[in-house]
């Protein structure tokens, strides 16, 4: 297994309104994920995640074969890992 690792992403493009959200939470068990996918107003979908690198990279892997989902750009930073963190969340 890897060190864990914990990136802020905002995803830009066909990322509302597609079932995104849903598609992210759902990948980010699939693959041992946790923290939280969340709609900004501006359009943008923000979600922090984290785990190992490979498990991070299947779950962009996955997104991005979504056939409704067009991520354009990516925005990213490292964050500090939270280790009391169990789950991945969708918040509104």
């Amino acid at each position: 297994m890897g060190e864990l690792v914990r990136y802020k992403y905002i995803f830009n493009g066909r990322v509302q309104g597609v079932g995104f959200r849903y598609k992210a939470a759902y990948t980010a068990q699939k693959y041992n994920l946790t923290g939280y996918v969340r709609n900004e107003y501006d359009g943008s979908v923000v979600a922090e995640i984290q785990g190992t690198d490979a498990a991070i990279d299947m779950f962009f892997q996955t997104m991005n074969n979504d056939r409704f989902i067009n991520i354009q750009d990516i925005d990213f930073q490292k964050l500090p890992v939270q280790e009391d963190e169990k789950s991945f969340e969708v918040l509104y």
